[in-house]
């Protein structure tokens, strides 16, 4: 009789409250698997909190998920709405990262957890293979309205949870009535059986194996007991056999293979998964298999690692492959040299266990710190801009000859490089060299807090990892290069400062798309026309290039000559002018503008549009709205188009909003929704000051930060005329 080992990781009961509360929900929607996110709002990140039905292994790569990643939690969080993904090749053509490390049969739904103030996280659902491919509306209202009562669970917690540094594993097992009896009565019937029989958890770790199984593998059931098959029989040791462990938890279908016991005798493995973790049915395979065992099979037994921790150390596990794959295809999107800080911190520490980064570009001999993460700035400042002295710091050594070290303790590293400054307070480093065709371009180094062995897995890993970091690295040193002469260029074509007119403050955003380098064509501009009123002007030229940005500087150029040409020039006459000068120019690009003429004795403003947004209004002692104007197209595309004009009523303290489209269209929503949104922001807190409300509306369109595309933003507030107290800040 062969014994069972318990133990599997998991927590029986899931105490706390995120944790029964996922798993009734996995319960009550038939779901497999579960996983619960919780966001952070200050670092718009979502961390792993709690799971449950799935390897934790699998869950490494998405611990912490910033929340403008293309993913199906990340979507459905930041657009606020159920994201369902109903097969492989759905999650392949929609979210390539996602398809690259979990490559299995399954369907996935993520929803949003909306609070009554907040949005608290997101929920992530996993079902079998043999889940339809679409969902019906039923089941879709039914997780939503799971994601909404956890959401209401967690508003009415005296202390809400936070992610936490590991996240949490719960089972979804229930205690049988008879579990008392049952074990040692299924294992006498396992016992009986002339097959193999074992039991993995759903961590792949052994639970039970009877004899049979025990003399068809070799091993003792002491020695199997507690390990994975895959390193406790080094003829297992291969990435094919625990991926075929990782499909059969995840798509929770069955899976068969065929694998060669040494010298030659073939075993067929047959895997049946459940929630609890899966039975494995072992017998002999009548014929040979073309899939011939490591080579390391073959050797003496005594040359074998016998423990998890030896064999683990051979070669480099599913796991690690898939992650690998997974931090690849996110360095690949990332854009600027922020962007790889953020990924490496976010993904990579936690991945391999390490708590600080150090992110070193090299330049004119020096090691210049790009970004880092775990370190306090006096420890950075005292770091950056070390020599790139061979036989001073590690840093330098390993950007010389290219090869990376590593230090598993302080020891090691002061016996190594005694001349070496203090590294902080670390306790082991990784020193990865960033290498381009033998170039350097820096250095990034991972740090512990404590004593850490780098198995030949990691160091295997890291290695490969270094070599995309630096492609990643070099690729957005030269992004934010050439982003910020852009930049710069758009910047000069704008308002260097708003003018001070008593009776108005005034603010102003421009904000460049997050992606891309392209200069944009958004502009903004206000004219003092004489003591009492003010000429404000808002557009967009199409297209985000070079003639772009030229062709706006002429549009601006032409509403101020039109407006210096007549200073009691109406908004609509202006709009025609600059019209004819763009038909003169025969361009293909379009423009759409908002021009407003602002009264300030008379407390009136006219206003004209040429195919633009409507501007936000609020007036005192009323809501907030959407200005109603009447269409015109956009400039530039036919002589003689009128341009309607509308008056409104601009009493003291009326706040007056001019934006681009690219405040509203925010992906996922409704462009008009969102402007009503805006408009009862600016209602809901008029009293606060401009240069503080203009930055809450750009974070309400846009919670991430991250613009799809250029954003200009132009509030005007009424105050009165002639208080000198009320003139407008320069920016």
């Amino acid at each position: 009789m062969q014994a069972a080992v318990t133990g599997s990781g998991e927590q029986p009961r899931p105490a706390g409250l995120l944790g029964t509360a996922l798993v009734d929900t996995v319960r009550r929607t038939g779901a497999s698997a579960g996983v619960l996110y919780l966001l952070d709002e200050a670092t718009q990140t979502l961390g792993l909190a709690v799971l449950c039905g799935l390897p934790e292994e699998v869950a490494w790569p998405w611990h912490r998920i910033p929340l403008a990643t293309a993913a199906p939690i990340s979507e459905a969080v930041r657009e606020n709405r159920l994201v369902w993904v109903g097969s492989q090749e759905n999650m392949a053509r929609a979210y390539p990262r996602v398809a690259a490390s979990m490559p299995y049969r399954f369907a996935l739904a993520a929803a949003p957890l909306p609070g009554r103030s907040r949005c608290w996280g997101g929920l992530v659902l996993l079902w079998p293979a043999s889940h339809p491919e679409h969902a019906t509306r039923r089941e879709l209202g039914h997780i939503s309205a799971e994601a909404r009562s956890i959401a209401h669970a967690l508003d009415q917690s005296p202390d809400p949870p936070t992610a936490p540094e590991q996240p949490r594993r719960v089972s979804l097992a229930e205690p049988h009535p008879f579990a008392g009896r049952a074990p040692q009565a299924a294992a006498d019937y396992a016992e009986r059986l002339p097959e193999g029989s074992l039991a993995l958890d759903l961590e792949g770790r052994i639970t039970f194996v009877n004899g049979a199984a025990a003399d068809l593998l070799g091993r003792t059931a002491d020695r199997l007991l507690g390990t994975r098959p895959w390193q406790s029989l080094p003829w297992l040791d291969r990435p094919a056999v625990e991926d075929h462990y990782r499909t059969a938890v995840i798509s929770r279908e069955p899976v068969e293979f065929t694998a060669a016991h040494p010298p030659d005798d073939p075993l067929h493995f047959q895997l049946y998964p459940d929630a609890s973790g899966i039975s494995v049915r072992i017998t002999r395979a009548p014929d040979p298999v073309d899939d011939r065992p490591d080579p390391g099979g073959d050797r003496p037994e005594s040359a074998r690692p016998s423990s998890p921790e030896s064999a683990a150390s051979g070669t480099a596990h599913t796991g690690r492959l898939y992650q690998l794959l997974h931090l690849a295809s996110a360095l690949t999107e990332t854009v600027a040299v922020s962007d790889v800080v953020e990924l490496v911190a976010g993904q990579v520490l936690p991945a391999f266990g390490a708590e600080g980064l150090v992110l070193s570009a090299a330049e004119a001999g020096r090691l210049k710190i790009t970004g880092w993460h775990g370190y306090d700035r006096q420890t950075i400042e005292r770091l950056d801009g070390l020599p790139l002295g061979t036989g001073i710091t590690p840093a330098g050594h390993v950007l010389s000859t290219g090869i990376p070290a590593f230090f598993a303790s302080v020891e090691e590293l002061a016996r190594e490089f005694p001349r070496a400054p203090p590294m902080s307070g670390k306790h082991a480093w990784a020193f990865l060299p960033l290498l381009i065709s033998g170039r350097p371009v820096g250095c990034c180094i991972l740090s512990y807090d404590g004593p850490h062995t780098f198995t030949p897995d990691e160091r295997a890993v890291l290695t490969s990892l270094a070599g995309l970091i630096a492609q990643a690295l070099d690729r957005a040193r030269l992004y934010d290069a050439v982003h910020g002469l852009a930049l710069g260029l758009q910047e000069s074509l704008l308002p260097r400062s708003l003018p001070d007119v008593p009776g108005l403050t005034m603010a102003a955003r421009y904000l460049p798309a997050s992606r891309g380098m392209d200069i944009g064509g958004d502009f903004y501009d206000v004219i003092r026309l004489d003591a009492t009123t003010v000429a404000a002007v808002i557009g967009d030229v199409q297209g985000h290039n070079v003639a772009a940005a030229a062709l706006m500087g002429q549009v601006r150029t032409a509403i101020r000559t039109a407006i210096r040409a007549a200073t009691g020039t109406p908004p609509d006459a202006v709009l025609a002018r600059t019209n004819q000068v763009l038909i003169d120019l025969n361009t293909d690009l379009l423009v759409t503008c908002l021009y407003a003429r602002i009264d300030l004795v008379r407390g009136r403003a006219t206003l004209a549009s040429a195919g633009h947004p409507p501007p936000l209004l609020h007036r005192p002692g009323q809501e907030g709205r959407v200005v109603g104007l009447d269409p015109a197209p956009p400039l530039g595309i036919d002589i003689g188009t009128p341009y309607p004009v509308t008056d409104l009523d601009l009493p003291s303290g009326s706040t007056l909003g001019l934006y681009t489209d690219g405040l509203v269209e925010v992906p996922g929503t409704d462009p008009d929704g969102t402007a009503t949104d805006l408009a009862r922001h600016l209602a809901a807190h008029h009293d606060e000051d401009v240069e503080g409300l203009i930055d809450q509306l750009l974070r309400r369109a846009w919670p991430s930060g991250r613009y799809t595309d250029d954003t200009a933003l132009l509030l005007l507030r009424t105050t009165g005329r002639g208080n000198p107290a009320s003139a407008s800040r320069r920016r």
